[in-house]
């Protein structure tokens, strides 16, 4: 990419607001910093169509039993990395399913690794080293738009017909051209002249944010608003347990105790015991009749 390629990108551009930035006092850069933060949410909602796309491609491949592959470069590979870590204690799926894919490896995550994202071929091999399906949906992350190793691997994902998303924090993004579904979002130039861990980074987890937690509604992780597969794995989440049992049932704390232990730390097989009057191997079959939907087990 040359020079006027790479200043001609919202992203690299400088924030008219901010050009004193060096000569003000904490106060005024934070309150500064803050009106711009407010300006992500309105860009996000800009985008919602696409959004609402991308989400039907990934909750058709985990119903199914495809995945849901985020890829991308620094901070955005990081925040795909993250979004799929978390899914695992939120919503109780394997690693295997919600999967974060960054330029460079686990290395990447904390130290930069010199060419990675460059790389047109990286992204395809990191994608065959899953063993990638046309069940699965690769979701291509980049602030700039451009990013080689994420051009790479949604080109070799529509290879082999598998679903693709890209998210860019520029209009007209290259990598938009590389998938079925584009998302572009405006955030306009950063606080801090090209730093897109900013409110580019913040857009971008918005958008992570929508896409996993809307697409387990799909596979009935969430009942009403409750995170029913949560995984008691410390004293925090198993107190969080019963309180969600508590909510889902309108039972008293010991109740919900009770349940939660006869279920094996199960908070969604506790919940239809109780709900339903029946006992553990009986609510782990309405579960498993229901497809692991609470709703349609009652």
């Amino acid at each position: 990419m040359d020079l006027n390629e790479l200043t001609s990108l919202t992203t690299e551009k400088r924030n008219a607001q901010t050009m004193n930035l060096d000569s003000l006092t904490i106060h005024e850069a934070a309150v500064l910093m803050n009106n711009e933060d407010q300006k992500v949410g309105t860009a996000v909602a800009q985008a919602l169509p696409a959004i609402e796309n991308a989400i039907k491609k990934t909750t058709a491949s985990l119903q199914s039993g495809g995945r849901i592959i985020y890829m991308g470069a620094g901070t955005s590979g990081r925040l795909g990395v993250l979004d799929a870590a978390e899914c695992v204690p939120t919503f109780g799926v394997s690693s295997e399913t919600v999967i974060g894919l960054i330029a460079g490896g686990e290395t990447a995550m904390i130290h930069a690794v010199e060419g990675a994202e460059d790389s047109l071929t990286l992204g395809p091999t990191d994608l065959q080293n899953l063993n990638l399906s046309a069940k699965d949906t690769v979701i291509g992350i980049a602030a700039s738009g451009r990013t080689p190793y994420v051009i790479g691997g949604l080109d070799y994902a529509n290879h082999v017909h598998a679903a693709t998303v890209s998210l860019a924090l520029n209009t007209n993004a290259l990598i938009s051209q590389h998938a079925d579904t584009a998302i572009e979002i405006d955030v306009g130039p950063e606080f801090l002249t090209g730093s897109t861990r900013l409110k580019s980074g913040t857009a971008q987890k918005m958008v992570l944010n929508m896409i996993s937690t809307i697409s387990m509604l799909g596979i009935g992780k969430i009942y009403k608003n409750l995170m029913v597969d949560v995984q008691p794995t410390n004293e925090k989440l198993i107190e969080r347990s019963k309180h969600i049992i508590m909510d889902a049932t309108d039972c008293s704390f010991e109740t919900a105790e009770q349940a939660f232990m006869a279920a094996n730390q199960n908070v969604k097989v506790a919940i239809v015991m109780i709900l339903t009057g029946v006992n553990h191997n009986e609510a782990e079959e309405k579960l498993q009749q229901a497809n692991g939907f609470i709703n349609q087990s009652l």
